[in-house]
């Protein structure tokens, strides 16, 4: 049998697919060799992004931190600051008012002691009529007490020989003036007197009387006194 032997020109095309065969090969490789790598670079890429981006959030959160203690002081400062202001107005207001107040009370307390002074000093019985300068005493001072004493001394024999009785009835009383530790008080009054020499009917005065006073340890002290008005509306039989 004679050997069969291929052709020269099937060798050459087989040559050629297998040539194209293997570059085909060598192509995909490096492609798929390429797409490794850029896959590669992709994940390393990510990776970086993504420290970066933690490391940013490291970075940030101190910042943050930093930025709210930053408003909170402001805040805290603000309010602060408001508070003290609220505060320094509100004394300011508090301020006259409470000097008012102060000087109220004052004028309240200068009067009313007035008010007693002059009920005590004209209000009398004649069986009470020889302890009345001791009993006036408690609200004069110096020279008008020895004045007072004088005066009620006299009067004490002829008042209790005819059983004089005396009412003083304070109707108002008003500070005229106060320079602490002096002040100067108008008192109204209603006085009425009876005796049996005048068969009990009541001898009726209006009086008015300005008391001139001094606070000495703590007390206001009657140091001088005058007669301002004097009605007698006794009614006429």
């Amino acid at each position: 049998m004679e050997d069969q032997q291929p052709a020269a020109g099937d060798l050459t095309a087989d040559a050629e697919k297998t040539e194209e065969s293997s570059g085909q090969d060598t192509a995909e490789a490096s492609e798929s060799a390429d797409g490794a790598t850029e896959s590669a670079d992709v994940a390393d890429a990510a990776t970086a992004d993504g420290e970066e981006a933690a490391t940013d959030a490291k970075e940030k959160r101190p910042r943050r931190k930093l930025l709210a203690g930053k408003w909170l002081a402001i805040v805290v400062t603000l309010a602060a600051m408001l508070f003290v202001g609220s505060a320094a107005f509100a004394g300011a207001m508090v301020q006259p008012y409470l000097t008012d107040r102060a000087s109220a009370a004052t004028k309240l307390k200068v009067a009313q002691t007035a008010a007693n002074a002059i009920t005590t000093l004209w209000t009398y019985t004649p069986e009470n009529m020889d302890g009345l300068a001791d009993r006036a005493a408690a609200y004069l001072s110096g020279d008008f007490e020895a004045q007072y004493r004088k005066f009620v001394d006299a009067i004490v024999a002829p008042n209790k020989q005819a059983k004089v009785s005396n009412h003083t009835e304070v109707t108002g009383a008003a500070v005229e003036s106060l320079d602490d530790p002096n002040a100067v008080v108008i008192v109204y009054t209603n006085t009425t007197s009876t005796s049996p020499l005048t068969k009990n009917i009541p001898s009726l005065k209006y009086l008015s009387y300005r008391l001139f006073m001094k606070r000495t340890n703590g007390r206001w002290l009657v140091t001088r006194m005058t007669t301002i008005t004097s009605l007698d509306l006794t009614p006429q039989v």
